[in-house]
C-alpha cells in the first residue's frame, strides 16, 4: 500500500496560521528567523507551493502559540465542541459561528493523491 501524499497543507490551515502570524504583528521575515528558516520558505508554505517537513510545521505552530494533537476520530467533535466554547467564553463570541470543523480540514485536502488503489 502506497502512502498518501500532500501536494499542499489544508487552506485552512495555512489560512489560520497567517492570520496569526499577522495578528502578533510579525512579517514572514519574522517568523523565519524565529523559526531557522528564509523569509522565502514561510512565503511558500502560507502559499501551499511547498508542504514543510514535520518537524518544520512543529515548530512553526508551536512558536504561534498553537500544538498539533492527534485526535481519533471518534473524538473530534467532542473536541470542536469545547474549542468553540472556550472561543466563546474567552472572545465573547456569540452562537452561530460560522466554524469549520476539525475534521473538515482534512476532508478538504484536494492536494492528496490516494495512490492505495493503484
Amino acid at each position: 500500500m502506497k502512502s498518501i501524499r500532500l501536494n499542499a497543507l489544508p487552506e485552512t490551515l495555512r489560512r489560520e496560521l497567517k492570520a496569526t502570524r499577522v495578528q502578533r504583528g510579525w512579517s514572514q521575515e519574522e517568523l523565519g528567523r524565529r523559526a531557522g528558516l528564509p523569509q522565502v520558505h514561510i512565503s511558500r508554505i502560507e502559499t501551499g507551493r511547498i508542504v514543510p517537513r514535520f518537524d518544520t510545521l512543529l515548530d512553526i505552530v508551536r512558536i504561534l502559540g498553537f500544538d498539533l494533537v492527534l485526535i481519533p476520530r471518534s473524538l473530534v467533535p467532542a473536541v470542536q465542541a469545547l474549542v468553540r466554547e472556550q472561543r466563546r467564553e474567552s472572545e465573547g463570541g456569540g452562537e452561530g459561528d460560522d466554524e469549520q470543523p476539525l475534521y473538515a480540514i482534512t476532508d478538504d485536502i484536494a492536494g492528496y493523491k490516494e495512490d492505495a488503489r493503484s
